[in-house]
This record gives C-alpha cells, sequence and structure tokens, in this order.
C-alpha cells in the first residue's frame, strides 16, 4: 500500500516491515527494525526509530499521536542491548515515551507517560497519564501505577479492563475510517 507523507527509512540493513492491514498515520516517522503487525495502527506524528536495536508491535496494537518508541543498544552489563517489543492489543495514549522496554498482550500506556529501558508492563495492567516508570520496573498483571516516579496505586476493576479493551477495539475501527478517508 503506498504510504503518502510517511516516512521509512532503512538504516544498518534493516527496513521497517509494515503489515498491509496497519494503519500508518501521515507525519510518522519509522526507521529501521521495526515489525507492525496486523490492524495495528499508528498515529499522526509518531516516531519509531529502530536503530540500534529493534522495535516489534503486535496486533492490534496502538501508538497514539505523538509518541515516540525507541530502544537502547548492547552496553555493559546488558549485552543484547533493550529492544522495545509491544504485544497485541496494546494501548499507548497521545505523547508517550516508550524507550527500551517489554509492554505484554493487553497493556496500558495513559497520556504523556515515559516507559524506560528494562521495564516491564504485564497484561491488563496500567501505567497512568503523566507517570514516569524508572529504568527496571516491573508493573505486574492487572496493577495500575501513577506518579512521577510511578507506584502502585491499586489494582484495575473488571470494568477498567474491558474499557482497555474498548478502546482497542475503538482503534483498530477508527484506523480503518482514517485509511478509508486518505484514500478518497
Amino acid at each position: 500500500m503506498q504510504r503518502p507523507h510517511v516516512t521509512i527509512i532503512p538504516i544498518n540493513g534493516k527496513t521497517p516491515d509494515i503489515h498491509d492491514s496497519a494503519f500508518i498515520a501521515p507525519g510518522t516517522r519509522i526507521i529501521g527494525d521495526v515489525r507492525i503487525g496486523p490492524e495495528a495502527s499508528i498515529w499522526y506524528n509518531c516516531v519509531l526509530r529502530a536503530d540500534v536495536s529493534h522495535i516489534a508491535i503486535g496486533a492490534r496494537s496502538n501508538v497514539q499521536d505523538g509518541s515516540v518508541v525507541h530502544c537502547d543498544g548492547p552496553m555493559p552489563g546488558h549485552p543484547d542491548g533493550f529492544p522495545t517489543i509491544i504485544g497485541e492489543d496494546v494501548l499507548i495514549g497521545h505523547m508517550a515515551m516508550v524507550h527500551g522496554c517489554v509492554l505484554h498482550d493487553r497493556a496500558f500506556v495513559g497520556l504523556g507517560a515515559i516507559v524506560m529501558d528494562g521495564c516491564v508492563i504485564e497484561s491488563d495492567a496500567m501505567l497512568g497519564a503523566g507517570a514516569l516508570l524508572p529504568e527496571g520496573k516491573h508493573i505486574a498483571a492487572g496493577e495500575l501505577w501513577v506518579g512521577r516516579p510511578a507506584k502502585k496505586v491499586r489494582d484495575l476493576t473488571d470494568a477498567a479492563k474491558a474499557g482497555m479493551q474498548l478502546g482497542v477495539a475503538h482503534y483498530v475501527e477508527n484506523g480503518k475510517r482514517h485509511r478509508a478517508a486518505l484514500q478518497d
């Protein structure tokens, strides 16, 4: 598919691999060893830069407007560096910074939140809006963490988890609408 006004740059012999059903909004920059899965959506003016390691984004996950996803290369004590691995059905809010971490299936990163190297957010867990998750922290399944630095405040309710999945479905459908509008 033609991707108007999207910058896709191969680097270090690695070219981004984007599934045909993914929505990539204009203004997005995708660089290097990036894999984007089916029905994922990368929204307006995001930057995904995998020039020193790799980034993988699973099916139906979304990276909302203005977010930055990066990784970190090999370093002392971390010979494999810190790739960024984003599972399936993950929500990443507007203006988030996701760097060298693992977001399991159905994880949630709130608006303007920062996730640093070596962090893990398990399934059905949430990092709240504006939070900072320092290097190496681990949010267990079903937990809500907020603040700078982020700390656990409570477990998420079943209703909150269901709401996150409604958000995933919304972004899959919204991506289809935006894609159609751009093709008109």
